[in-house]
């Protein structure tokens, strides 16, 4: 360098007086010249340098959102809302693609058969999904999220709504794969919105992975039993089957409501998800 910048512009520059177009020109040449950036640190104060290098390690240490998280702050979600989503097992890629290869076999047998495979499967998707996004073992963020600074409760919710929107729009599109059957093809809603509440509703009492079990088993043995004795329709998809899976649901949802309190007393949760709980309060 032929030249330097001056100490009084450095002090300047260092202030934030100096004044254009000299700022312009002393910012230019301290990006190329080391002597005058070292110069510069003796006009700084030692505890803003401290302070700069602080946010700067903060900035480059902080999570990058990724897209899931991106996009759900962009519709109005909440950080911490949509970090909990975005953490969801079930809108990862190895999740959706099972839930995906699922539904193609179901349609599959749909287009080859009947849409029976589908009617049955497409109900289970929300029900494990739900397991899978809250259960200790299957969800690695588990811990992390039962001590984050929201209610159990509300955070099983988040997460269930984020289940049953994910599942449900791909089981739609499967639906729409068998234009044959019409209307019979959705025949998968309604169970799937009573199978999902009455899982979530026992989750209180028999923890997130068993009451998702028991559930899914007694609608498998449901859907069998009632296969092998009606030469029709199964029951599960008749009008009375449809009209009954409603009435569950809206019966299980009722009663989750009311037993919601029970999700942040730790009934739901292991002892060492209580003692975090605990510690987190203290």
């Amino acid at each position: 360098m032929s030249w330097h910048a001056d100490d009084e512009d450095l002090r300047g520059y260092a202030r934030g007086t100096l004044a254009a177009p000299r700022l312009w020109s002393v910012e230019t040449h301290l990006a190329a010249c080391a002597d005058c950036r070292a110069a510069l640190s003796a006009h700084v104060p030692p505890a803003e340098i401290s302070a700069g290098w602080a946010r700067l390690e903060a900035a480059l240490d902080a999570p990058r959102p990724g897209p899931v998280e991106s996009s759900l702050i962009r519709l109005g979600v909440a950080d911490h809302t949509a970090r909990l989503l975005a953490a969801t097992p079930v809108l990862r890629r190895s999740w959706l693609g099972a839930v995906v290869l699922t539904l193609l076999l179901a349609v599959g047998v749909g287009l080859a058969a009947s849409p029976l495979m589908l009617l049955a499967t497409a109900p289970l998707l929300p029900l494990a999904g739900v397991a899978v996004s809250f259960g200790p073992g299957l969800d690695p963020t588990y811990e992390t999220a039962v001590v984050a600074p929201m209610h159990t409760f509300r955070l099983l919710m988040v997460r269930a709504v984020a289940v049953l929107a994910t599942t449900t729009a791909l089981s739609a599109l499967a639906s729409l794969a068998l234009p044959s059957y019409g209307l019979a093809a959705l025949g998968w809603l309604l169970p799937a919105l009573a199978l999902t509440a009455t899982g979530v509703a026992l989750t209180a009492r028999l923890g997130p992975v068993l009451a998702p079990v028991l559930v899914g088993a007694g609608w498998t043995a449901l859907v069998v039993l009632s296969r092998l004795l009606a030469s029709g329709t199964p029951l599960p998809f008749t009008a009375q089957g449809q009209g009954a899976a409603a009435g569950i649901a809206v019966l299980a949802s009722v009663l989750l409501v009311a037993a919601r309190d029970r999700f942040d007393s730790g009934c739901a949760q292991g002892p060492s998800l209580r003692s975090l709980r605990r510690s987190r309060s203290l």
